[in-house]
C-alpha cells in the first residue's frame, strides 16, 4: 500500500527530497531512495510498504537484544522490505535488501495495517511492539502511526535500528518511542562508508541524544566483524565513547559468521568476543553482554555496585533473581532500565 511520505521537502520540477534518514535522497519523479521503498510518484513522495508486513511474529525482548527494557516481555515483532544501508554481511538481506517491489506487488502478503496490530496486542495482552528485522527508519509513516495508537493502547515501542535516522524523524517518533537498540557497526568513518555505505557520525548523534535528551531507554550492539572492526584500538575507542555517553548503557557484542555476501571471514573466535567485553568492561560500561554464543556468564545481568548477579540468561531462558525489579536485593544499588 502506497502511504504519502510525512517527512519531504519539495524541490523544482517535481523532484523531492526524503528526509526520513541522513541520506537526504534527491529524488525525480519515478526515482526511488537508496532505501528502495520510498518512492517519487508524480511529484509526491511515497512509502510503498505502508501495512506490508512480510515478517509478525512474537518474539521475546531479549531478541532485539534489549536486556534492560521488561525482561521476559513477549513483543510484537514486525518488518517490510528495505533498508538504507547495503552492508555484505546483512543476516536478514532477505528482506532488507529487496528492490524489485513492483515485480512482486509491494511485499505480495496481506496487510498488516497500525489498527489490527495494535488490537491484537490488545486481544493477547502483548505489551511491546517492536519494529525490527529491517530498518524501522524506512517505513517511517507505518511505524509512526502503529506507535502512536499503541501508545494510547498503554502498549510500549521499541525499535531495532542503524540509527542512521534524521534529527526531525528522531524528533517525530520520539513521543511514542520508548527504547531503542542501535547497531553502532564500527567506529571508523572507512568501515561505514566501504560496508554500510553510510556515515559513523549521524548515527553517534543520534545515540547521543537519545541517551541524554530523551526518555528513549538505549541499548547498543556491535556486529563484531574478523579483520574489519575488531581490532583492539577501534574497540577501546567505542567503548570509551559509549561510557562517556552514559556508561549504563548496555553493549552487547555479537558474534559474526558468515552470510549474505560476506561469505569469505570466519565466524567470529570466541577469544575476541571476550576481548571485547573486557575491554568493555575496562572502559567503565557497566553492563557488556556477549550475544550470539552462548555464554551465561556473559549475558546476564549483575548489579554495578556490588557484582551480584540480578537476572540469569541462557539464550532466550530469562529468570530473574530479584524480588524488586531494578533494585539490587543485596545492596539495593538502582539498576537503569524499564523494568515495567
Amino acid at each position: 500500500m502506497h502511504k504519502e511520505a510525512y517527512l519531504v521537502k519539495e524541490l523544482s520540477a517535481g523532484a523531492v527530497q526524503c528526509q526520513a534518514c541522513e541520506h537526504f535522497c534527491a529524488l525525480k519523479p519515478g526515482e526511488s531512495g537508496k532505501c528502495g521503498v520510498r518512492r517519487n510518484i508524480d511529484g509526491t513522495l511515497y512509502l510503498l510498504v505502508y501495512g506490508d508486513a512480510v515478517a509478525v511474529h512474537v518474539d521475546p525482548i531479549e531478541k532485539k537484544p534489549l536486556f534492560h527494557f521488561m525482561p521476559r516481555a513477549e513483543a510484537l515483532s514486525i518488518g517490510t522490505y528495505g533498508c538504507n544501508f547495503h552492508c555484505p554481511f546483512c543476516q536478514n538481506w532477505q528482506m532488507s535488501q529487496m528492490r524489485d517491489l513492483d515485480e512482486r506487488g509491494g511485499s505480495g502478503r496481506r496487510r498488516h495495517m497500525p489498527e489490527a496490530l495494535v488490537d491484537a496486542c490488545v486481544r493477547d495482552n502483548i505489551p511491546v511492539i517492536a519494529y525490527t528485522y529491517n530498518e524501522p527508519t524506512v517505513f517511517f509513516e507505518y511505524t509512526y502511526d502503529t506507535a502512536k495508537l499503541a501508545h494510547q493502547q498503554g502498549i510500549k515501542n521499541v525499535y531495532v535500528s542503524n540509527g542512521y535516522m534524521s534529527q526531525a524523524a528522531l524528533d517525530m517518533i520520539e513521543p511514542y518511542l520508548d527504547g531503542i537498540n542501535v547497531d553502532l557497526k564500527a567506529f571508523t568513518e572507512d568501515f561505514y562508508r566501504e560496508q554500510c555505505q553510510a556515515r559513523l557520525e549521524p548515527v553517534k548523534r543520534n545515540i547521543a541524544h537519545m541517551a541524554r535528551e530523551t526518555d528513549i531507554w538505549v541499548e547498543v550492539t556491535t556486529l563484531l566483524v574478523p579483520g574489519l572492526n575488531d581490532s583492539e584500538a577501534e574497540l577501546r575507542a567505542m567503548a570509551s565513547w559509549m561510557a562517556e555517553v552514559d556508561p549504563d548503557m548496555p553493549w552487547h557484542i555479537s558474534a559474526f559468521h558468515p552470510d549474505y555476501e560476506m561469505l569469505d571471514r570466519p565466524p567470529t573466535p570466541g577469544p575476541a568476543l571476550l576481548g571485547a567485553y573486557d575491554i568493555g568492561k575496562a572502559a567503565g560500561l557497566h553492563h557488556v553482554y556477549v550475544g550470539n554464543v552462548m555464554d551465561t556468564d556473559r549475558g546476564s545481568t549483575y548489579c554495578p555496585q556490588c557484582g551480584e548477579r540480578l537476572i540469569e540468561r541462557r539464550w532466550y531462558s530469562v529468570r530473574e533473581l530479584w524480588s524488586d525489579p531494578g533494585a539490587c536485593p543485596r545492596c539495593d544499588e538502582s539498576l537503569a532500565g524499564v523494568w515495567s
